[in-house]
């Protein structure tokens, strides 16, 4: 039962969407098992680029079937788009191809307010949230209230939902945050007829992948946002609403305890993050809009949910090793190595200090990072461009080196490192 997970070791944004890409040629199904439409992957196929925030990046492979888990949830509206979006482009994304969890949930107009509002009441202490409604959505399914992809299959109480969905919401926000209240006969009106467009798409997801590994079939886990913003496990209270780690693959495909053959952690060759937190290896000026980019690229770091700059730095080895150990990580691959070129020297933080006290693993977890202070590890860096490199033997020797390091540090064997967005600028390591 060949199950791989591929997982974001940093706070997201690390190029996992190609990662999958490249995997979802040898998978037979691509499940995404968490988050909604804050997270955003992006895949470059030759001069297109496909920019999706629900839909497994997967299914620009002709031959995947795409699951979207209970783990996840879901605005219809979204979804829709990005259906459109890929059927313009050539790329088939009907219900025979693309299954919803009935167990998944909804993000309603409701949701996205009340993140809205909930936001601008903590003042300076804004979390950064996307806005998406994702927070509100998940709070919903845990106080036991919130609307299922199931709910859409009955219209006639499916309506009535939504109405008295809207109108709790509503309370909350004139008598809490002091904001205009939804139409909730409009908000009802609008998603009954989204229900009619999602339906087909509903399905026992769990059933379907689990009789897949049964027989025999390759399933590859696509995880939403990254190590360092899950729930448990990341720089809380600045996390996402969901469980970014290998093991909530389990848990949001809903698929028990199987064997799962390779945990495939993504990480850039530099650190980056998007909204507010702790970021040890944060660097500005120069250096900052060197490893950014202009925002002209798609490649750039800006979020591609969002559209921020990210926030950039140097690449942390200590949280590295930290997400490699919570998610146990099996094999590693670096992306936007071509960033580093023309960069004379690099750094590498290899513990952390505050005080007299010096740290090289996490003391509490990552919640605790504001009083530590980086100690770097310098390492040559290489003046050459490596985007039309595809052997490892032609990466410059400081590049070869610096993945090597990267190994040793952590343990773990880097497998590929990328050389640019496009599906085939990937460098495979030997062994």
């Amino acid at each position: 039962m060949p199950l791989d997970v591929v997982i974001g070791t940093q706070w997201g944004d690390e190029g996992k969407g190609r990662i999958v890409d490249l995997l979802a040629a040898q998978a037979d199904i691509v499940a995404r098992f968490n988050g909604g439409d804050n997270a955003g992957h992006t895949v470059t196929v030759g001069s297109r680029t496909f920019k999706l925030h629900l839909i497994p990046s997967g299914i620009i492979h002709p031959h995947t079937i795409g699951v979207m888990g209970n783990g996840m949830v879901i605005n219809p509206v979204t979804f829709i788009n990005e259906v459109e979006m890929l059927q313009a482009a050539g790329v088939a994304a009907g219900p025979d191809r693309l299954r919803i969890s009935y167990a998944a949930h909804l993000i309603t107009p409701a949701h996205r307010a009340l993140d809205a509002a909930q936001e601008a009441a903590r003042g300076q202490a804004q979390i950064g949230t996307t806005g998406r409604g994702i927070g509100p959505a998940y709070t919903g399914k845990t106080s036991r209230n919130g609307l299922r992809m199931e709910d859409m299959l009955d219209p006639a109480s499916f309506y009535k939902k939504m109405k008295q969905h809207v109108e709790e919401i509503n309370m909350m926000l004139k008598s809490m945050y002091r904001v205009d209240p939804l139409d909730e006969n409009a908000v009802a009106r609008e998603y009954a007829k989204l229900a009619v467009q999602l339906a087909p798409y509903i399905a026992d997801t769990g059933g379907l992948v689990h009789q897949a590994l049964r027989q025999g079939k390759r399933v590859l886990a696509e995880g939403a946002q990254g190590t360092l913003l899950d729930l448990d496990h990341g720089t809380y209270p600045y996390v996402t609403s969901s469980y970014a780690t290998a093991a909530g693959a389990l848990v949001g495909l809903g698929v028990g305890i199987v064997p799962v053959e390779r945990v495939i952690g993504v990480t850039k060759a530099f650190q980056t993050r998007v909204g507010a937190g702790p970021f040890p290896t944060e660097v500005f000026g120069k250096t900052a809009e060197r490893l950014r980019g202009t925002g002209k690229n798609p490649w750039d770091e800006f979020g591609t949910t969002t559209g921020r700059p990210r926030r950039v730095g140097w690449l942390d080895g200590v949280l590295l090793r930290y997400a490699l150990r919570v998610n146990g990580v099996t094999e590693l691959m670096v992306t936007k190595m071509d960033i580093l070129s023309g960069l004379s020297n690099l750094r590498l933080c290899t513990a952390y200090q505050h005080g007299s006290q010096v740290v090289s693993e996490l003391p509490m977890g990552p919640a605790n990072l504001a009083p530590y202070e980086p100690i770097y590890e310098e390492l040559a860096g290489w003046e050459e461009e490596i985007t039309a490199v595809r052997r490892w033997e032609d990466l410059p020797e400081a590049a070869r080196a610096y993945a090597c390091r990267l190994s040793e540090f952590c343990g773990v064997p880097v497998r590929r490192v990328s050389v640019g967005p496009e599906r085939e600028q990937v460098v495979e390591v030997p062994l």
